[in-house]
């Protein structure tokens, strides 16, 4: 069995007596370790596909097979623990408390999982560093660039080891040159950790760093390719 193994899954949304099929009967797999880009136009059910996979949202039908456990057969709680351990999160526009600097944002991702105040504050430092903001640990959001407010977001869904990192256009707010040191790091921190990496993008040249790319449109799958880089 892959590390992530989908199968049939399906999301419609009802508005009234409208319904909208976002996602439409998909399957694949994910290796662990792998860079998998999800690529496709606006409104093609792509950012959807990512929170049914990563358990924020629930589908209507079909699983998603993580590490042999199907999350969306785990109650409320079990699924909040399984995703705080096992997964994290980078976000198109950051999602940084503003009044907390670059440590105190990544050490919250530790406090919530148990970690003391004390070691929370190494870690968190030692993960900005590996991020390249070691100069910039007391920094508040405001104080930094794009991009190196997107490096605190993937410093913080670093922090705790997660074995999937999803990521939901991660550069779409940067410029192209920020854009292409930011996948040179997510590269060399999947190469360092073995981590999963799956990032929705519309950018083709985002997807060109990827091992595989899941082309989508209208809800379903149009192609899964391999990348040679």
């Amino acid at each position: 069995m892959a590390f992530i193994d989908v199968i049939n899954l399906s999301k419609t949304y009802k508005n009234g007596e409208v319904k909208v099929d976002a996602i439409r009967d998909v399957s694949f797999e994910i290796e662990e370790g792998e860079i998998l880009s999800i690529l496709g136009p606006s409104g093609c059910g792509k950012s959807t596909l990512l929170n049914c996979l990563s358990g924020i949202d629930v589908p209507t039908s079909g699983q998603v097979i993580i590490d042999g456990v199907d999350i969306h057969a785990l109650n409320d709680n079990d699924k909040t623990r399984f995703r705080a351990y096992n997964m994290g999160f980078v976000f198109q526009f950051y999602n940084l408390i503003p009044v907390l600097n670059a440590r105190e944002n990544v050490e919250l991702a530790l406090l919530t999982t148990g970690v003391s105040q004390k070691n929370a504050r190494h870690i968190a430092i030692d993960a900005l560093s590996g991020v390249g903001l070691k100069e910039r640990v007391e920094y508040f959001p405001s104080q930094l660039s794009g991009g190196e407010r997107q490096r605190v977001s993937i410093a913080r869904a670093l922090v705790h080891k997660p074995k999937i990192i999803w990521a939901d256009e991660p550069t779409g707010a940067l410029d192209t040159k920020t854009s292409e040191e930011l996948m040179d790091l997510i590269l060399d921190l999947n190469k360092t950790n073995n981590q999963t990496f799956v990032i929705v993008t519309h950018d083709d040249r985002i997807s060109n760093y990827s091992d595989r790319i899941l082309h989508m449109d209208s809800g379903m799958i149009v192609s899964l390719e391999s990348v040679n880089r």
